[in-house]
């Protein structure tokens, strides 16, 4: 039974329209995903199936009572309302504390918040997660969320996931999340030129068939073109023979030549030349940094010792307030650390991505702010203007000279790739690249690092993005310390449901629970039934571990430090990379048997 039915709805803003005649329906439990370029159209079909907006033409029906959540990419929360009384409305405390549901949303999505906070003093992320929590706690026959897991952490998203496959609601989402998409969603809607293209399967079946789909169409544009070619050929033959053609004929061959397709407008990421990194990048040296400056904020890196060499691909994850862009700005030397040292080596050409994008001037008009970097690129043997390269990656005629003050979330995040990318750097500290990009994007900015050859450390919630650009993970769990996981988002997220991943704020302060704030869901386990003799044996086994895995650690960084030295004699990089990697599989065999020990003892 459909819930909600479109029958050619066309919907347009200005002169572009984003809906052209499209009929479709949702059916009851349905989880639906929703795909496509930004200003495509995906927020305007949310809002037309929830009657939010109302089409230029066509109908939209309801069944009788359906109940719809909708999560808007704004909110409407009342700045002077409680947080408690948004969320949980006149529940009485007796009655949402007993039910087990409503715990497990609030701790999830806004346990770190004290309840009677006014929403007038949240940040936009904390609004963001209120406003979730609060349609995530009621009953509804069909939810509808528009980017949700924008301001949520990895850990946050993968219980959303779970969360939403699990309920018996039906489920509209736009997201640009492809592991998001791929873990909720049972059939995948493009919007793409007014149409609303429908596939089968989450991300990965939406790839795999919209691939077949291209390679079939591929197979008959090209019988297409023998055709057109030999049709026009036909028309072309001399006009005594063209009054003798069947006037049928010539319209269907004029149809044909009328129907060809503009190239598609897509967007390029070119590959840049990196300069050549010696043995050092960044070394750290018995760091210790607080997030606000010495001893004035959460404790982030406490007597760190670290090296990032040539060729790195790390990925820093951790849960929101951990530090990990307070760890950027500390490799891009725009903060110092209360004590230590980071060594930069002398051929670092850094850039850095940050969040805030302050590197924009407002007042700039984009062509400018390219060409104040570079006006000329040469690659390979074709020197480019920094007018093409801009076209390349959609800033096209007139939006080249657009103030970048007007530009959206995402035009401004092409921009300053680009920028970066054009300065020719060797080293990318990329701090959420991918805010506001679509997959189209994405993929895009994938494959350019898939093949970029200098040293990357990324910080990003998009678990698709991170496992797909990088080699490894690194994670900030709370303790001062940078851990490597060899087991990757995997065993990130072990370690936060096993309660030994805090932020570096809650890691700082005491161990009395705010006023008003709910207990999160992931507390450390305590040693249950174990006798003084067993406690001591794990111990002593745990310790044998430690220390085994601070040999093979230092194993690990002598093999870096060789294979930097061994630049250029591929042989012997050969040799050194499998005993690298026999090295890393031995760490995460010992660090696998610690994990083990350390939960038996409630560590």
């Amino acid at each position: 039974m459909n819930l909600v039915n479109l029958e050619s709805v066309s919907h347009a803003y200005g002169p572009k329209p984003l809906l052209a005649d499209v009929s479709l329906g949702v059916e009851a439990g349905e989880r639906i995903g929703v795909v496509g370029r930004n200003g495509g159209g995906k927020t305007t079909l949310l809002s037309v199936l929830a009657a939010e907006v109302r089409p230029d033409s066509g109908r939209v029906t309801h069944t009788r009572g359906l109940r719809i959540g909708f999560l808007s990419q704004r909110d409407t929360l009342d700045p002077g309302a409680p947080v408690r009384e948004i969320v949980l409305g006149g529940r009485a405390e007796h009655e949402w504390a007993g039910d087990q549901g409503v715990r497990e949303i609030l701790a999830n999505l806004i346990g770190d918040l004290d309840l009677d906070a006014k929403a007038g003093d949240l940040s936009g992320g904390e609004r963001r997660r209120t406003a979730l929590a609060k349609l995530l706690i009621d009953d509804h026959d069909l939810i509808m969320l528009d980017e949700p897991t924008n301001h949520l952490d990895i850990e946050a998203i993968a219980w959303l996931a779970a969360h939403l496959a699990g309920r018996k609601s039906a489920l509209v989402v736009v997201t640009h999340d492809r592991w998001f998409l791929d873990a909720v969603s049972t059939r995948t809607w493009e919007v793409v030129d007014g149409r609303v293209e429908r596939y089968e399967g989450g991300y990965a079946a939406y790839v795999l068939a919209k691939a077949e789909r291209a390679r079939i169409a591929q197979a008959a544009e090209e019988r297409r073109q023998n055709l057109m070619r030999k049709e026009i050929a036909w028309l072309r033959r001399g006009p005594p023979a063209r009054t003798s053609k069947p006037k049928f004929r010539i319209e269907a061959a004029q149809a044909l030549i009328a129907n060809e397709p503009p190239a598609r407008e897509t967007v390029e990421l070119m590959r840049f030349a990196a300069a050549r990194l010696g043995k050092t990048v960044y070394d750290l040296d018995d760091v210790t940094m607080h997030a606000g400056g010495p001893s004035a904020g959460p404790l982030v890196l406490d007597d760190v010792t670290w090296q990032f060499g040539p060729g790195d691909r790390v990925g820093l994850v951790g849960v929101n307030g951990s530090g990990k862009s307070s760890v950027l700005r500390l490799l891009a030397g725009t903060v110092q650390p209360d004590s230590g040292r980071v060594v930069q080596g002398r051929t670092v050409r850094l850039a850095h991505l940050s969040q805030e994008l302050d590197e924009l001037d407002p007042t700039r008009r984009v062509l400018e702010s390219v060409e104040e970097i570079r006006k000329y690129l040469q690659l390979g043997k074709r020197e480019w203007t920094a007018s093409q390269l801009l076209e390349r990656l959609g800033f096209r005629g007139d939006a080249q000279w657009k103030v970048i003050g007007d530009l959206s979330g995402g035009e401004r995040r092409r921009l300053q790739l680009l920028r970066l990318l054009m300065d020719d750097p060797n080293v990318l500290l990329l701090d959420e690249p991918t805010n506001d990009l679509d997959i189209e994007t994405l993929n895009e900015l994938e494959d350019l690092l898939d093949g970029w050859p200098g040293t990357l450390v990324l910080v990003s919630h998009d678990r698709y993005f991170l496992e797909r650009v990088t080699d490894r993970c690194v994670a900030l769990l709370g303790d001062g310390k940078l851990s490597l996981l060899p087991g990757g988002v995997d065993e990130y997220l072990e370690r936060r449901a096993a309660g030994t991943a805090v932020t570096a704020r809650v890691a700082s302060q005491s161990a009395s629970a705010q006023p008003g704030a709910i207990e999160t869901a992931s507390t450390a386990p305590t040693a249950v039934g174990l006798s003084a003799k067993e406690e001591r044996e794990l111990r002593k086994e745990l310790n044998r571990l430690e220390r085994q895995l601070d040999k093979l650690s230092e194993q690990e960084s002598k093999l870096h430090a060789a294979m930097a030295e061994a630049a250029g004699d591929y042989a012997e990089l050969g040799t050194l990379d499998a005993r690298l990697r026999e090295v890393l599989t031995q760490k995460d065999t010992v660090e696998s048997e610690w994990l083990e020990v350390a939960d038996r003892l409630g560590e």
